[in-house]
């Protein structure tokens, strides 16, 4: 998942706002706002599923996630929020501040992710399993514009990326290549599913994802300067 800017040519002017928890609150058009994070949460443990299912391979931070869980008896989806947790605990030195998106984040998407795994099975077919991995690309594109947009701040992972940008001066696009660029060694030595999915992922989710922002961005005009920055 990454915070993009909506391109020039968006339907919509919204901006990306940064605002604290209560500010979020605080911003109006809650009746739209909510729903709209809730939605977008859950689709994101569906979208990982749906990845998990199709045998492709995993994005990056799924591939630590599911290495992991070869060694701990816990889930995919109970990795996922442990996961969540320890980088949230990393935010404390890098002055990230939390939003409401955050703490949901860290438990809706696990707690989606094995609830679609407990009710969809493996398909046996390429063509099912090529399927399965699309789909959960694009859902995962949707998902993320549709949490994003909600402007309840940024997951536990984003957050990291924003921090380490921050503080260290490097673009966006560096510190997000050299942290999934970590997480897949550690979840390919851990033993985590690796393969053609993961390269997919890796190639087309920021496009997608930054196709669709503009038509999921909440429009809060009132909320503050504008923070998106580029990948």
């Amino acid at each position: 998942m990454a915070i993009l800017t909506p391109t020039p040519s968006a339907p919509a002017r919204a901006a990306l706002a940064d605002l604290g928890p209560l500010e979020q609150l605080r911003a109006g058009r809650l009746a739209r706002r909510v729903p709209q994070l809730l939605v977008g949460l859950v689709l994101y443990g569906v979208s990982l599923a749906l990845m998990v299912r199709s045998a492709t391979g995993l994005a990056p931070w799924d591939v630590l996630h599911s290495g992991f869980i070869q060694h701990v008896p816990i889930t995919l989806g109970q990795a996922v929020v442990l996961f969540s947790f320890v980088v949230l605990v990393a935010w404390v030195p890098l002055r990230e501040r939390p939003g409401v998106a955050t703490l949901a984040n860290a438990v809706l998407v696990g707690l989606s992710a094995d609830a679609t795994m407990a009710l969809l099975a493996e398909p046996g077919a390429l063509a099912a399993r090529v399927a399965l991995m699309a789909g959960g690309i694009a859902l995962c594109a949707l998902s993320t514009a549709l949490y994003i947009g909600a402007q309840f701040g940024r997951g536990p992972r984003d957050g990291l990326m924003t921090g380490l940008h921050r503080r260290t001066g490097l673009s966006i696009r560096a510190v997000r290549t050299g942290l999934e660029a970590a997480v897949v060694l550690i979840g390919i030595a851990l033993g985590g599913a690796i393969g053609v999915g993961t390269i997919v992922f890796a190639l087309t989710i920021g496009p997608l994802t930054q196709w669709m922002l503009p038509w999921c961005l909440v429009d809060l005009p009132e909320a503050g300067p504008e923070v998106a920055p580029e990948l």
